[in-house]
Parts: C-alpha cells; sequence; structure tokens
C-alpha cells in the first residue's frame, strides 16, 4: 500500500506531473547508427576515432518528426533523446564548442532544434539525454576540471537554447569513482535556466534505485524492474524510472532478440505499481527511422494503451502484494476511482483451440475499506461480479472473449 505517513514529503509540482506521465520513450540515435552494431560500437569494435569521425560525411537522417509520431502513438507523455552519446558526437549545435556536431556533418542541421519542434507539435514533453563521460574529448583524461566545464557549456546551451525542457538524463559518472564531478555546479546551472526540469543521472546496473546528489529529482533502474521506495523522512520526493531497452542494445544493432508484447505491457504494469514510470527505448536506423520490429511493438504496445492507458497515466499506488501480480491503483485526481490491474486471464473457448493458460480468476484483496459501486472492464464496460465484507474485496474476473488477448486486462472500480 502506499505511504501515507505525516513523514513522507509532497513532490513538487513538476515532480508530480513528471510521476504522471507514466510512460516514456527513450531514442538513442547518433553517428553509431550507422554502424547497426549497437551504441558503444566505437568502444567495443576498436574504432579509431578518426575513422569514426568519418561516419559524419553520410549522416543526414529524415526528419525527426518521425521518430516523436511513433513514441506519440505508443502513449508516451514524454521523450528523450540522446543529445549526445559517449562517442562525444552532438545531434545539437555545440555554437563553437568544437564541429564535432550534427551541423557540420552532412546533415547540415540542428536535430535537436528538429525533434523539439516535432515534440510540441504532437503535446509530447522533451526530456534530454547527455552522457558525462567521453571517450573522445583529450581533456576527459587529461584535465578533468576543464573537461566539467566544457560539458556544462555545453549543457548550458540545451538549458538556454530550446525553450522549457521536461527534464536531463545524464549517464556516465559510474565511469569514474575516484574523481569530483562537480555535479552542483552543474545541476545549479540547469535550475537556474530550466527551474522545472526533472534531474536525473543514471546510477546503473550496479546501483539501481541509489540516491545520489540532493538536486536529483528520479531515482533509476536500468534494464531492471524497481522496488518500492520508503520516502520516509526524506527531506525532498524523488520519483522514480525504469529504462528498458525493447531488445540487449539501446542503438540499433544487428539484433533480433525482441521483448515480447506481453513483456512489454507486464513491465509497465510492474512499474505502475511502485509508482515508477516506464521509459522505453528504440533505436532509430541509419536513417533516422524507427525499425519495423520496434515500430510494430511500440504500435501494440499504443494499442494497449488506448484501451488502459487512464489507469497508467492517472493511477497511483495503492494495495499490492509482494510475490503477486495482481494490484490496485487509486487515481490521484478522483478519489472514487481505483483500478484493478488482473494477470494470466484465460480466454473464452475451447483451450485446445486458444491455447489458454490461465482461467477464470478471482482477485482478493485486502485492505480495501470502501465499498465499490461498480467494477467494469475498461475495455468492453463488462460489469463483474464482486464482494466487499470488511475491508476485504473479492472481484469475479471474467475472461477474455475469444478473439482478444491483451496480456493485462483492466476494470475500473467506483466506489
Amino acid at each position: 500500500m502506499e505511504e501515507r505517513n505525516n513523514n513522507v514529503p509532497v513532490p513538487a509540482p513538476y515532480i508530480a506531473r513528471f510521476e504522471q506521465h507514466g510512460l516514456g520513450m527513450y531514442v538513442h540515435f547518433g553517428l553509431y547508427s550507422l554502424l547497426h552494431r549497437g551504441e558503444w560500437a566505437m568502444h567495443f569494435h576498436h574504432i579509431d576515432h578518426g575513422e569514426y569521425r568519418e561516419l559524419m560525411r553520410i549522416f543526414r537522417p529524415v526528419s525527426m518528426e518521425e521518430i516523436v509520431k511513433v513514441g506519440k502513438d505508443a502513449g508516451c507523455k514524454y521523450i528523450c533523446l540522446t543529445t549526445r552519446h559517449h562517442d562525444g558526437f552532438s545531434l545539437y549545435d555545440t555554437c563553437g564548442l568544437n564541429t564535432y556536431d550534427a551541423p557540420h556533418a552532412l546533415a547540415g542541421r540542428d536535430l535537436v532544434r528538429e525533434f523539439v519542434d516535432a515534440c510540441r507539435k504532437e503535446d509530447v514533453v522533451p526530456h534530454f539525454y547527455h552522457t558525462t563521460l567521453d571517450w573522445v574529448h583529450p581533456d576527459f583524461k587529461n584535465d578533468f576540471p576543464a573537461y566539467l566545464a566544457y560539458l556544462r557549456k555545453s549543457v548550458e546551451l540545451l538549458c538556454k537554447n530550446y525553450g522549457p525542457i521536461g527534464g536531463f538524463e545524464f549517464d556516465g559518472n559510474w565511469s569514474r569513482k575516484d574523481v569530483d564531478w562537480e555535479e552542483d555546479a552543474l545541476y545549479s546551472m540547469i535550475r537556474r535556466y530550466q527551474p522545472e526540469a526533472m534531474i536525473i543521472n543514471n546510477t546503473g546496473l550496479s546501483q539501481r534505485g541509489a540516491l545520489g546528489n540532493e538536486h536529483i529529482d528520479s531515482v533509476t533502474y536500468e534494464q531492471g524492474l524497481p522496488t518500492p521506495i520508503d520516502r520516509r523522512g526524506m527531506k525532498k520526493y524523488v520519483a522514480a524510472e525504469m529504462a528498458m531497452t525493447l531488445n540487449s542494445h539501446w542503438g540499433d544493432a544487428d539484433d533480433y532478440n525482441f521483448k515480447s508484447p506481453r513483456r512489454i505491457i507486464e513491465d509497465i504494469c510492474a512499474c505502475r505499481k511502485v509508482g515508477a514510470n516506464m521509459l522505453l527505448n528504440v533505436g532509430p536506423g541509419r536513417d533516422g527511422t524507427v525499425p519495423l520490429m520496434s515500430r510494430a511493438l511500440m504500435n501494440t504496445l499504443g494499442k494497449w494503451m488506448r484501451l488502459y492507458g487512464t489507469a497508467i497515466y492517472n493511477g497511483r499506488p495503492y494495495l499490492a502484494k509482494e510475490g503477486v501480480k495482481d494490484f490496485i491503483l487509486r487515481d490521484a485526481y478522483d478519489e472514487t476511482v481505483f483500478y484493478l490491474f488482473k494477470h494470466d486471464l484465460g480466454i473464452n473457448g475451447d483451450p485446445n483451440v486458444t491455447l489458454a493458460e490461465g482461467g477464470r480468476g478471482v482477485a482478493v484483496f485486502e485492505g480495501f475499506p470502501k465499498t465499490p459501486t461498480s467494477v467494469t472492464w475498461m475495455d468492453s464496460g463488462e460489469a463483474l461480479q464482486f464482494e466487499h465484507r470488511g475491508d476485504t474485496l473479492t472481484v469475479g474476473c471474467t475472461d477474455f472473449r475469444y478473439g482478444q488477448n491483451h496480456c493485462v486486462r483492466v476494470a475500473r472500480i467506483i466506489v
């Protein structure tokens, strides 16, 4: 159950808005996309920087509008673009800091500007990913304070030149644990220009959910399901976000190991069960278009979100039991509305035809004190039988109709 202790801080309005986004799309795109070998291709394939830099001569993606449209249609409320990855190449105009950017490539234009304009056109909140490590900048190894000054000047351009931004996702501090990253200086600068931007810094696989600098607005869970946050006694309310790939890579790669729609849907439900957002990644191909398999998965997620998205966006943690998939969320805006998430239902048909793994289930929740007036499936409006005794709610969950299987089904409870 969600904490309601007076010792839990109240989220700042911009953090509360971020939490209600529910679903975002990550976009890993850069010079590495031309190689079809993943975003770390330069590093793991030992490509000389001079050779790698030659990719600028053929880097000319189509409009960023297509990428944003894929996220919008999937139900994503925010999209986070890799404005600069670890290879040091920037998708934005670095305004003289270097010539290793999209305007100096064959593209000849500021792709971040294009991305932000497309987000605003589609009513999607733009977020910026920015690396903190750099494989090619000489100061990263030789003069770290000078490198950090360069990093801050780079991020300052993103703060100043693109209007209000929803958030900044940093990544790379884990690369050098022996140095002072001067995070206060970086984050304070962002606050001056973008006071309501989320500040997030990826803590990596080994430190999922770790809370770092006091300016941080959300903890991260990279490629791993989030766990509930005990916010009692915290000086500041922080959100949570899980970042997940569709296959084994963030950038476009020769990778067939795609997750199933069921896995993706169950994972976003698991995120919302504990109040975390899911940031689901796509890696556009060399021309900046989203590959067919990724597009299909995002399209399928969009269909599910059109049925149940209200529960994902508005739902906040309420009743959940560790080790049990099914749970209940409360509506953040209407105290009479709750959402029941039911997994592993069967299909109303001959099991030899449907190959159903589940079956009609009874969902039982203890600690639900209010007596419902109705419980209905959000996809069909079908009324469900229920019983409420004391603080225990029992709901008879009917199977999917033949010709239908949404992996996770959501019912609206009205009290």
